[in-house]
């Protein structure tokens, strides 16, 4: 194994043998790459969180969670009827695990 200073390859080199771990951090991810896009699809349009929540039916404070990083509670047709009043729509995709090889 070869010496670095990055931190991100020293955590994932901790924490990679470790499934629920892996798991975790996996969930998170998906959990921000979420509220990043509704956020990042909301400014695009000239939105703000009161306007969108408006359009779709709910409060910006529900808007204001969904763009929360740490936000576990997505739904499917929350992000439909989102991407609707943005003129979007939803992409779901699977996709093989890629799993990294050892050095």
């Amino acid at each position: 194994m070869t010496k670095t200073s990055d931190a991100i390859k020293i955590i994932d080199r901790m924490t990679s043998s470790d499934p629920e771990i892996v798991a975790l951090v996996e969930e998170a991810s998906m959990n921000a790459l979420v509220a990043q896009l509704i956020y990042d699809a909301r400014t695009k349009a000239g939105l703000t969180q009161k306007q969108l929540a408006e359009l779709i039916g709910t409060k910006q404070s529900a808007i204001a969670r969904l763009e929360d990083a740490d936000y576990e509670g997505h739904s499917l047709s929350m992000l439909q009827k989102i991407a609707h009043a943005l003129n979007q729509r939803v992409v779901i995709q699977l996709a093989p695990i890629e799993h990294e090889q050892s050095a």
